[in-house]
């Protein structure tokens, strides 16, 4: 259970010299006309954390979002994006050979997507700048290092950060001076060879604070022979205050990093031995290789005399990449992309009516300057098999929003984005045909959202809105296998949501039960002209699909205490669960199929004892059903329950901490995604499943001084 923060607001009313203190009682007499002095009165408030400010705003928006603080994954491994994200209700998240190349889905977001590949439908942030490009989002800055804690808000909940994806927006928000003070030293280490040293500084000098942070990974992973992986990093945010009404920051995150991709195997591979690679991925020596990641972003934040603030974030991201570098014969390629993100952000509070009322407009933008794959035929070496080019794609939203408060306690919340989406693609050359092309594909769409949110009591709240998701297509994906120019749109939605969020005593949670109509969503589908070409022989493609699609589930998740014992000892339970049907809607081919690769049931728990010595340690649970592998629904990566442990201590004084976390106590062999397939044919020699990791034992210590 997290800890909460009530506030009692001050309110000061001019009335004929009566001065009312709203919640501190009756109001106070005005004073005689005879020489009366009153004694003067100080009220003081402590400072909220940006912890606790950041809960309430996501408590003001009508709709499924969560926040992680960093403080509660550190008390076990902090490895992957996994460890971050997990027990959080509508979010998919699976690691694959213990690197930061992990499966990631939010409501069905980006279902053909296999581990290595871009991230896509889900909008990635640092400090409220994008990391997300025009080509989705690389995958090795995505380890929240030094981060001070995670915003997820699913769907069009994310329509404050230009975010209007299917699968909404994660933010991460970066340690400062003030939130990480002193020094810390943080080591991990544990079995597969993982080592992993932290360490990081923080500190206030009058107007300036600065935090650095650098890291160091390292590890052989679970599959055998072919899942090394390590990176290093680095992490820089200064900020400065010119004045009370000006601030502004700098921010900069380095990355290098280099991963074995073991592959998928088939499913009597898998049964034999989980752990080896897949035979292809070693004969291929398939791999990623990161050879330096920059993102620097800029923030400045002006507050203006009318109680506006305007805040301006820039954002240059430049990660080039190999993959397959190290094969001798087959194709490397190597992505060089720069991108130029903007986010503009005006908002201001007014009384309309007698209530209040709230508006934001705001510009985002995220855009190639540089933008190039090289595709090499017989290794490192070799020679030129295509060249293409995405420069100056580019998204660029527009929107207007505004909270209304109706009555006490019910608020109105609408809003509008128009969306620019630029697509432009060369194939400079490419021996692989005669039909070099290019394209500049350009459109305007529309995004509205209404909600409604009502407080039930101070600390409950009931939701509800509708909001419309625009997901622009990948530009790289544009360049199909035979490198021609691909026939993609936007995928559109609509989104119903109802729920219920906040706290009933000692009990936290929400629930959100959501329905998403999705047209021309990107998935496998057949091409027909080629399969005509190929006498029958099906071929496939990624195309947006003729068919609409239905996307639809339940979110909950709920934290309570079960036990408190009179020496302030306690026993927690947190709990998540999603239900996910993602399925077509009368689709010639596949009928009412599911779609692949996300399972329809997701649980996690954990029960963990807390003493206030600063002892704790618990048990944890994480239960999946089955997944289909292909859209025939003939084959399916079986269901599976896996079981941890851990334990630790906190210093109370918060100087030190060390831990043991225990992963899959059974040393199960389970299957944590798929490699979507069209038509498996039920043939369980499809190369479709990537195992998850046995049992694993790791353990950390952080100092802080």
């Amino acid at each position: 259970m997290r800890a909460r923060t009530r506030t009692t607001p001050i309110r000061r009313y001019p009335l004929h010299g009566v001065l009312l203190l709203a919640g501190l009682g009756a109001p106070l007499a005005a004073p005689a006309e005879t020489d009366q002095r009153l004694d003067t009165v100080v009220i003081r408030g402590a400072k909220q954390s940006e912890v606790v400010q950041a809960r309430q705003r996501l408590e003001e928006v009508p709709g499924g979002t969560s926040l992680i603080d960093s403080e509660e994954v550190a008390k076990g491994r902090n490895s992957t994006l996994g460890d971050v994200l997990a027990y959080q209700p509508g979010v998919f998240v699976q690691s694959v050979g213990g690197n930061d190349s992990v499966k990631i889905s939010i409501r069905g977001s980006g279902v053909i997507n296999s581990p290595g590949y871009f991230r896509e439908r889900i909008k990635f942030l640092y400090d409220g700048i994008a990391l997300t490009g025009t080509g989705g989002t690389t995958y090795e800055l995505l380890n929240a290092s030094g981060v001070d804690y995670t915003e997820v808000l699913r769907g069009g909940n994310a329509f404050e950060h230009g975010a209007l994806a299917l699968g909404g927006a994660v933010n991460f928000v970066t340690h400062t001076g003030h939130s990480a003070p002193g020094q810390r030293i943080r080591y991990e280490t544990g079995s597969w060879g993982l080592h992993k040293v932290v360490a990081s500084s923080g500190g206030v000098y009058g107007d300036f604070d600065y935090y650095v942070n650098a890291d160091s990974y390292r590890s052989d992973g679970y599959r055998r022979d072919y899942s090394h992986s390590e990176s290093t990093g680095a992490v820089v945010n200064l900020g400065y205050r010119f004045s009370p009404a000006l601030s502004s920051r700098l921010l900069l995150r380095y990355r290098e990093e280099f991963h074995q991709d073991p592959g998928a195997l088939t499913f009597p591979e898998f049964q034999r031995d989980a752990r080896q690679p897949s035979p292809t991925a070693l004969s291929n020596l398939s791999s990623g290789r990161r050879k330096g990641t920059i993102w620097l972003g800029s923030q400045t934040r002006y507050a203006f005399d009318d109680g506006g603030q305007l805040d301006v974030g820039i954002g240059y991201h430049e990660y080039p990449h190999a993959n397959n570098k190290d094969n001798p014969l087959g194709n490397p390629g190597f992505w060089d992309w720069h991108d130029l993100n903007l986010s503009l952000r005006y908002a201001r509070s007014d009384v309309l009516f007698g209530h209040e009322s709230r508006t934001s407009l705001a510009v985002t933008s995220t855009e190639h300057i540089v933008g190039q794959v090289t595709t090499l035929r017989g290794g490192n070496r070799g020679v030129v098999v295509n060249r293409k080019y995405f420069r100056d794609s580019h998204d660029r939203t527009f929107s207007i929003g505004n909270d209304l408060e109706l009555s006490d306690g019910l608020w109105l919340t609408t809003g509008l984005a128009a969306v620019h989406i630029r697509r432009k693609v060369d194939i400079a050359y490419s021996n692989q045909t005669t039909t070099p092309g290019s394209i500049d594909y350009q459109n305007w769409s529309l995004a509205p959202r209404i909600g409604l949110r009502y407080q039930l009591t101070p600390e409950l709240q009931l939701f509800g809105n509708l909001t419309r998701s625009i997901d622009p297509p990948l530009d790289w994906r544009y360049a199909n296998a035979r490198d021609q120019i691909s026939p993609l749109t936007e995928q559109k939605g609509n989104t119903l949501e109802i729920g219920i969020k906040g706290l009933i005593g000692e009990v936290e949670g929400g629930l959100s039960i959501y329905r998403s109509w999705i047209r021309d969503e990107l998935l496998t589908v057949v091409d027909e002209a080629e399969t005509a070409r190929q006498g029958g022989t099906v071929v496939t493609a990624t195309y947006n699909s003729d068919t609409p699609t239905l996307h639809q589930g339940i979110e909950l998740g709920l934290d309570a205490p079960l036990w408190t014992g009179e020496g302030g000892d306690r026993l927690l339970l947190r709990q998540a669960y999603t239900y996910n049907d993602f399925h077509y809607r009368d689709d010639p081919r596949q009928g009412d199929n599911r779609l692949p690769g996300i399972p329809q049931h997701v649980y996690q728990a954990k029960v963990e004892y807390q003493h206030p010595s600063g002892f704790y340690g618990g048990i944890n649970v994480q239960s999946l059903s089955r997944t289909p592998v292909d859209y025939a629904n003939s084959l399916y990566a079986p269901s599976y329950t896996i079981w941890g442990a851990t334990a630790g201590y906190q210093a109370p004084d918060g100087r030190w901490q060390a831990f043991v976390d225990l992963k899959n106590l059974t040393d199960k062999d389970h299957v944590v995604t798929v490699l979507a397939a069209y038509d498996a044919r039920g043939d369980r020699n499809t190369r479709a499943f990537f195992p998850g990791d046995g049992l694993g034992l790791f353990a950390g210590a952080e100092l802080r001084f």
